[in-house]
C-alpha cells in the first residue's frame, strides 16, 4: 500500500470531507486528477479528494444563481439566525477545527485557536449584516420624481482562498456574503481544501443554509482556475492570495466577454518602525510574534524592522535574544511558535531566500539548521534597502532589520517598497506616532503593537500591491452589495 493511501478517511462531525459539495449534495469530483491533502511537519497523507472538473465548476454556478434569489428573499432574521448557528458550531467544534488546522495547514496550536476565534468573530458580525443594509431616497432635480437608491446583493460571489489561514480567509467572504443574501462558490487552495472550504460547508449545511447557496469546488488551478473566473455567473470575485496571481485574476476578470468585480487582499511587506524614543522592551514583544507567528506565512507579517540609529544597536541585541528563545518544530506543542512551512516549494523558497540575503551582504544575527519542513526563526542585520530580502515579501520566519539615520530616513524606508498592507510604529510620544502613520502608505496602521491585527467589526485591506477594496463591518457590506438606483415620477 502507498503512503497516498495509508490514511483514515477523512472525517468532520463523523462525515466524511473527502468529496466536492455541489448543490447541496457530496459527491466526487469528475476530473480524473486525485489529491492527496499531506500534514506540512510530518507528510502524512490526511484526506484524499477527487478533483473539480470545468463542468464541476460549470454545476456549482448554476446551482448557485438558482438559489440565491430565494436565499436573499428571506427575512434578515432567517438569513441572520444561520449565521449565529454557523458561529455557534465553529465554538462547538473548535477541538476538531484546531486539530485539522495543525494536521492540514500546519498551524501551530497557538496559531489554530487564533483562527478559530477569529472565524467565530467574523461570522458573528456577518449575522448583524441582514438588519445593517439601508437603503436612500434624495431629492431630483426633476420635478414630480424622487430618487432612490437601494441597496442589493450582488448575486453569485466565487471566493478563491489561501492556505495559511484557510478557515478565517475563507470565511471572511463567505460569512458577510451569505448574510448580505448573495450565493457562493468557494474554491480553496489545494493544501487546504478541508480547513478552506469543506468544515464550512460542512457547518452551514448543519446551521440549516439551503442547498445551492453554497458550494465547494476543490481543484487545481491549472485545470479550473480560469474558468472560476470567468463564468458567466459570479458577479463578483473574492480572492486572497499572492499579488502575482491577484494580478492574473484581475486580468482575467476584466478580459473576457463577462466583466465583473474584483474584492483582491493581496501581499505585503509590512515595516515595523522602531523611533528612537520608544519602548524598546515593548517593540521586542511585539516584533517577535509579529514576525514568527504562523512561520511567518502571514500577509500582514513583520518583514522588516527599521530602528532608528540611536537605539539601534540596543534594540538589535535585544530582538536576537528573544528571537533565539522562540520556540519551533512540532506544531502540536503548546509552547510551539513556528511550526512547518506549508510544503517543499515554500521551504526551496526559503532557502534560495536566505542564500541570496547572506550573498548580498546581510547577517545572520540568529539562525539555525532547517529540518524537514521546519525553518527556525531568522534574523538578518546589516540590511539595506536595496537587498531583495527588504523589498519583496517573505512569508517565512525570517525578518530584516534596516538601521535608519532619523526620522525622515525611516519613513522613507517604511515607504520603500510595493506593497500597503500593514504596518506598525513605536514611539512613547502618541502624537508623533500618529503624525508618522499618518504618511505610511498602507491600508493598516498600529502604534506600539505588532502588524498583525484584525478585528471584525474595522476595515480590513491595502494600498498599492497589496488589493483592491476592504473587508469586515460596514465596509463588507460595501463590498458585497450592489446599488440599484430607482427613480420614481409621479404623474
Amino acid at each position: 500500500m502507498t503512503a497516498a493511501t495509508q490514511h483514515a478517511p477523512a472525517r468532520f462531525a463523523g462525515e466524511s470531507v473527502e468529496s466536492q459539495f455541489i448543490a447541496g449534495q457530496w459527491r466526487q469530483g469528475s476530473s480524473e486528477r486525485v489529491s492527496t491533502v499531506r500534514n506540512p511537519f510530518d507528510d502524512a497523507a490526511v484526506a484524499q479528494i477527487k478533483l473539480a472538473s470545468r463542468e464541476d465548476v460549470d454545476e456549482a454556478y448554476r446551482a448557485a444563481e438558482d438559489a440565491q434569489s430565494q436565499w436573499a428573499q428571506k427575512g434578515p432574521g432567517k438569513r441572520a439566525e444561520i449565521l449565529r448557528r454557523a458561529a455557534q458550531i465553529l465554538q462547538q467544534r473548535r477541538e476538531e477545527i484546531v486539530d485539522w488546522l495543525v494536521k492540514e495547514a500546519g498551524s501551530t496550536v497557538f496559531k489554530a485557536n487564533i483562527e478559530v476565534s477569529l472565524a467565530v468573530s467574523i461570522t458573528q458580525e456577518a449575522a448583524s449584516f441582514p438588519s445593517r443594509v439601508h437603503g436612500t431616497i434624495h431629492p431630483s432635480n426633476t420635478p414630480g420624481r424622487e430618487m432612490r437608491v437601494y441597496r442589493k446583493p450582488v448575486g453569485v460571489v466565487g471566493v478563491i482562498s489561501p492556505w495559511n489561514f484557510p478557515l478565517h480567509l475563507s470565511q471572511r467572504s463567505v460569512a458577510p456574503a451569505l448574510a448580505l443574501g448573495n450565493a457562493v462558490v468557494i474554491k480553496p487552495a489545494s493544501d487546504t481544501p478541508v480547513t478552506g472550504a469543506l468544515l464550512i460547508a460542512r457547518i452551514f449545511e448543519e446551521a440549516g443554509l439551503p442547498a445551492g447557496v453554497l458550494s465547494v469546488v476543490v481543484g487545481s488551478g491549472a485545470e479550473i482556475g480560469d474558468d472560476f473566473v470567468a463564468h458567466p455567473v459570479p458577479r463578483l470575485i473574492s480572492f486572497t492570495g499572492s499579488t502575482p496571481v491577484g494580478q492574473n485574476v484581475a486580468t482575467v476578470a476584466s478580459s473576457g466577454e463577462h466583466l465583473k468585480k474584483v474584492s483582491l487582499e493581496l501581499g505585503g511587506n509590512a515595516p515595523l518602525v522602531v523611533l528612537d524614543d520608544a519602548d524598546l522592551d515593548a517593540a521586542v514583544e511585539q516584533s517577535v510574534p509579529g514576525a514568527f507567528l504562523h512561520s511567518g506565512q502571514i500577509c500582514m507579517s513583520v518583514n522588516r524592522i527599521i530602528v532608528q540609529a540611536p537605539v539601534y544597536d540596543q534594540f538589535v541585541e535585544k530582538f536576537t535574544t528573544a528571537a533565539q528563545a522562540v520556540h519551533h518544530g512540532d506544531p502540536t506543542a503548546e509552547s510551539t511558535l513556528v511550526g512547518p512551512v506549508i510544503n517543499d516549494d515554500q521551504l526551496q523558497g526559503l532557502k534560495d531566500k536566505i542564500a541570496r540575503a547572506t550573498e548580498a551582504g546581510a547577517q545572520v544575527a540568529v539562525g539555525g539548521e532547517i529540518t524537514g519542513r521546519v525553518v527556525p526563526p531568522h534574523v538578518f542585520t546589516d540590511v539595506t534597502a536595496g537587498m531583495e530580502i527588504a523589498r519583496e515579501e517573505i512569508f517565512g520566519p525570517m525578518v530584516a532589520i534596516l538601521k535608519a539615520d532619523d526620522e525622515a530616513h525611516a519613513l522613507r524606508l517604511a515607504n520603500d517598497h510595493a506593497y500597503g498592507l500593514s504596518s506598525a510604529v513605536f514611539t512613547q510620544n502618541l502624537d508623533r506616532g500618529v503624525q508618522f502613520a499618518h504618511q505610511v502608505k498602507s491600508g493598516m496602521t498600529f502604534i506600539n503593537e505588532m502588524t498583525v491585527q484584525d478585528e471584525a467589526h474595522v476595515a480590513f485591506g491595502g494600498e498599492r500591491n497589496s488589493g483592491l477594496g476592504r473587508f469586515n463591518g460596514e465596509w463588507a457590506i460595501e463590498e458585497f452589495t450592489t446599488a440599484h438606483t430607482i427613480g420614481v415620477k409621479r404623474l
